[in-house]
């Protein structure tokens, strides 16, 4: 049996030597019959594989639903009634929504196998003393890894030797730029976005070298810890799914009720046969049980779905729709999502102004401003030679290419590219100009980068390094001592902003110098000026944010940046006011979960968040009653993108775990996508409760006329064979139009629902009361005007069945728009008018096609008939119509 190093060791906090020696290693390696012995103790250096659930186990569950149960027994009961064709369509409805659930739900359980993905398949280690490439499968805690450019890390690592290695963690801890490494431990608290000693399985070695030592493996690894997390979070059920769970239980009880009190009043109250009755009393289940109901939400959903993905939002599994429109709280990732993760240079601060820069990305588009007045560049000297500085002491380059401007290194250099182009200084120039003849590459331990040229040494770093270096300014008209007060005091503003800020200066070199070192680069160097540089935040984004505010939605930052960054991002998009509270992952790591939950609600800016930390803040959220939306792109943040109410992932710059976690992508990585989503997820709940307020009542009034004419002593109006062509054709076919219904003029105005609120409401018991009263009213009158006319049983009913397909469509219009009088848009509601089209056909086939008339009894109906059946069609349009402006002007009043 095998084990993993113990996780709970803060290597991070201990020094490197002491790690070596606790895991029994030295800078050699180990022996390959240690390694061996390692290996079989701790196992591979794999994440294990969940258990998936055989097929057809992931089938049967799918049946696992009250309203699927109730819709087999009405299958069985259609069955016994010896209509094999009816039967199986219902049968058929239960499968087709059973087979959709399963595929979706096959695929949610491909992301602990994306993670998988994330490991790299060799390692170069020293085992022995001699360097060997090794399948990282087989690394052990103890092993040496060297490191280098382009490298993916292949285990946790404790560094004990690095040179400028600086190594990209976004898809693990969110941070924005890649982290300069060193070899000095760190607090054992510190999140592990600052645990700058470690290397992490799965993250990607952007410059420089280094070698560390293998501290875990496998599940023992923070991507494994998270490979865990994300096994053991479980989905909760969607508002929708919560509501229709909890609305077929009260219709199923329902339909129980109504049968059994149906079947007792006939037998021992009026004295009916006990098998007419039964039949009665199936006959009134079967026009209960709202048959297409599923179809109709997983229609609806799926029409939503196509609407979505127009709007750049690919939905993966249905539900996520819907609950969309449920959204309460936006959790949203800072880096790509509302910023543009490209740096940008947005001060420059020179010994005599401070200059803003327009414009984002790596395209030299913008202007440059002093105090709000655009300026022209070449009228300031000093900006020029910073910019030169910026460009030469530099390894990155921007080129543009066939998708726009393209950045080669890392982003921060890339930053200073764009502002040497929107200075017209092109890179392969000023290079050819002033060739490169030493440098000294950017280290954690000396926090600078210095280049050598012909005619200058220019040099790049931290302010407090750089700053150390010099003793001279550069001004407009000449070289001033250094006013380091001044120099202090523009970092210190530029910083409050949130911006990263690095300094640059120049200094001639000694005659003849051919190279540069630490020990002897010196000093006397001319301060150029400072720069800031931030990702900033896309344009679009704010609107959308407002958008969000306006529909009653809390948005919420959860990063992994420092937390000065990531208040100064909020401040700029609104987020959480200008003095907003900022919690940061240790003071999350601090609080009890009571505390939390008493907290989360109040901040919107969380710092320095890791993958644990934002699960807990979902969680907390959610034990408010809030319904989260999740966006992320990194592996971190794939826990809590499926524990959210509906998880949103970034397309482009996402993890494939990421996606493979969340129920939403989004194409173009846009935090304004998600507002248009959210208004396709509120129409589609809208139109999913109309369809309901529309098939309960017209279902209504067949159990509605089956029951009066039980009291009244009659005949049944209508059969269960007729109840099912109107339940599974007419209804179906008409209830799909309100699918298609376009977002309310003020859908983005309104709050949230309440995810607790209830799909039976007081209005849909007093409209399904209304409706099927007028219904069940009007399907009787036109059963006995046929019978007193010396009609035969046959056309009696088939003129009852008419009246309640006419009396579904003219309801169809009403429900077109549940606040508004429809009769001045009916021409407009095109979807309805052509499913009218329809299933007039369908009726009129149903009632003179010779083939019908055998399978369902039905007779040919005289033309007079069907005027007085168009008749009470109007006359239910209007009352309806009625009822609703008289309830609208109620609410006014109030």
């Amino acid at each position: 049996m095998t084990q993993q190093a113990p996780r709970a060791e803060a290597w991070h906090a201990r020094a490197a030597s002491e790690v070596l020696a606790v895991l029994n290693t030295d800078g050699a390696g180990l022996s390959a019959s240690e390694a061996e012995l390692r290996l079989q103790r701790y196992g591979p250096n794999l994440l294990p594989v969940a258990q998936v659930r055989p097929a057809w186990l992931r089938f049967l569950d799918q049946f696992n639903n009250l309203l699927v149960l109730v819709l087999l027994a009405a299958g069985v009961l259609t069955l016994l009634l010896g209509h094999v064709l009816d039967a199986a369509v219902i049968i058929g409805v239960t499968i087709v929504n059973a087979l959709i659930g399963f595929v979706q739900e096959g695929r949610a359980e491909a992301a602990l196998a994306a993670i998988g993905k994330m490991l790299t398949p060799t390692a170069r280690v020293l085992r022995g003393g001699q360097q060997l490439a090794v399948d990282a499968a087989r690394l052990v805690p103890g092993d040496i890894v060297l490191l280098a450019e382009g490298d993916k890390v292949p285990a946790d690592l404790r560094l004990f030797e690095v040179k400028a290695l600086r190594v990209e963690e976004a898809a693990l801890t969110g941070e924005a730029e890649p982290v300069e490494k060193s070899v000095a431990p760190v607090d054992s608290e510190a999140v592990p976005g600052d645990r700058l000693c470690m290397a992490f399985s799965g993250t990607l070695v952007v410059h420089g070298q280094g070698r560390g030592v293998v501290v875990a493996t496998g599940a023992a690894s923070e991507i494994g810890q998270i490979s865990a997390m994300l096994a053991a979070v479980e989905r909760i059920d969607t508002p929708l799914l919560t509501r229709m769970a909890s609305f077929s239980r009260q219709l199923t009880l329902a339909i129980g009720v109504l049968a059994v009190v149906v079947f007792a009043l006939g037998v021992w109250g009026a004295g009916y046969a006990w098998s007419e009755m039964f039949m009665v009393a199936v006959g009134i289940a079967v026009a209960a049980i709202p048959e297409g109901l599923p179809a109709i939400v997983t229609i609806t959903l799926a029409i939503g779905v196509q609407r979505m993905a127009k709007r750049n939002a690919i939905v993966r599994r249905l539900p996520a729709v819907e609950t969309l429109g449920s959204v309460s709280v936006i959790c949203t990732d800072k880096t790509g999502t509302l910023t543009r993760n490209e740096m940008t240079v947005l001060r420059v601060a020179t010994g005599e102004q401070v200059f803003e820069l327009d414009g984002t990305g790596y395209g030299p588009e913008g202007g440059i401003h002093v105090g709000g007045r655009r300026i022209e560049p070449r009228d300031y000297a000093v900006l020029g030679e910073l910019a030169l500085a910026g460009l030469l002491c530099n390894d990155a380059q921007v080129r543009q290419g066939v998708d726009g401007w393209q950045l080669q290194g890392d982003p921060t250099e890339g930053a200073l590219c764009t502002l040497a182009l929107k200075l017209g200084l092109e890179h392969a120039e000023e290079a050819a100009r002033a060739p490169r003849h030493d440098v000294i590459p950017f280290a954690a331990e000396h926090r600078y980068m210095a280049t050598l040229h012909e005619a200058a040494i220019y040099l790049k770093g931290a302010p407090e390094a750089v700053l150390a270096r010099c003793d001279r300014q550069r001004g407009d008209s000449g070289d001033i001592p250094l006013d380091q007060a001044y120099w202090l005091a523009q970092e210190t503003a530029l910083a409050s902003e949130g911006l990263r800020v690095l300094a640059l200066a120049q200094r001639v070199p000694d005659a003849e110098q051919a190279e540069l070192s630490l020990d002897a680069l010196g000093g006397h160097f001319v301060l150029l000026g400072l720069v800031g540089i931030i990702d900033p935040p896309r344009e679009e984004v704010r609107a959308s944010l407002a958008r969000c505010h306006g529909a009653g939605i809390r948005v919420k930052m959860i990063t992994g940046d420092h937390a000065i960054t990531a208040r100064a991002i909020a401040s700029q998009l609104g987020i959480g006011g200008d003095a907003g509270r900022t919690l940061t992952g240790s003071q999350i790591e601090a609080m009890s979960d009571a505390d939390l939950r008493a907290v989360v609600h109040e901040v919107d800016v969380f710092a320095r968040a890791s993958p644990a930390h934002k699960l807990r803040l979902v969680e907390a959220l959610q034990a408010g009653g809030a319904v989260v939306a999740m966006t992320g792109d990194g592996v971190n943040d794939a826990p809590a993108l499926k524990r959210a109410s509906v998880g949103v992932a970034m397309g482009q710059k996402g993890t494939e775990v990421a996606r493979e976690a969340a129920g939403m992508v989004l194409t173009d990585d846009n935090f304004a996508s998600i507002g248009h989503a959210v208004e396709e997820g509120r129409t589609v709940y809208e139109n999913i409760r109309k369809a309901i307020l529309y098939i309960l009542p017209t279902n209504g009034g067949e159990v509605g006329g089956i029951v009066l004419a039980m009291l009244l002593g009659w005949q049944m109006p209508i059969t269960p064979v007729q109840i099912l062509w109107v339940n599974m054709f007419t209804e179906i076919t008409l209830s799909i139009s309100l699918a298609f219904l376009p977002a309310a003029a003020a859908c983005m105005q309104r709050p949230p629902r309440d995810p607790a609120e209830s799909l039976i409401s007081g209005f849909l018991l007093w409209r399904l009361l209304l409706v099927s009263l007028l219904m069940a009213g009007a399907s009787l009158l036109v059963f006995q005007l046929e019978l007193t006319t010396g009609a035969s049983i046959a056309q009696a009913r088939t003129a009852a069945v008419n009246m309640i397909v006419v009396g579904e469509a003219a309801y169809l219009l009403n429900c077109g728009d549940l606040e508004h009088c429809v009769l001045g848009s009916l021409l407009r509601n095109r979807p309805a008018w052509l499913a009218i089209a329809v299933v007039m056909s369908l009726q009129l086939a149903f009632t003179y096609l010779p083939t019908l008339q055998l399978l369902f009894g039905t007779a040919a109906l005289p033309v007079a008939s069907w005027g007085y059946i168009l008749l009470l069609g109007l006359t239910l349009l209007l009352l309806v119509e009625g009822e609703k402006g008289l309830r609208m002007w109620l609410e006014r009043r109030t």
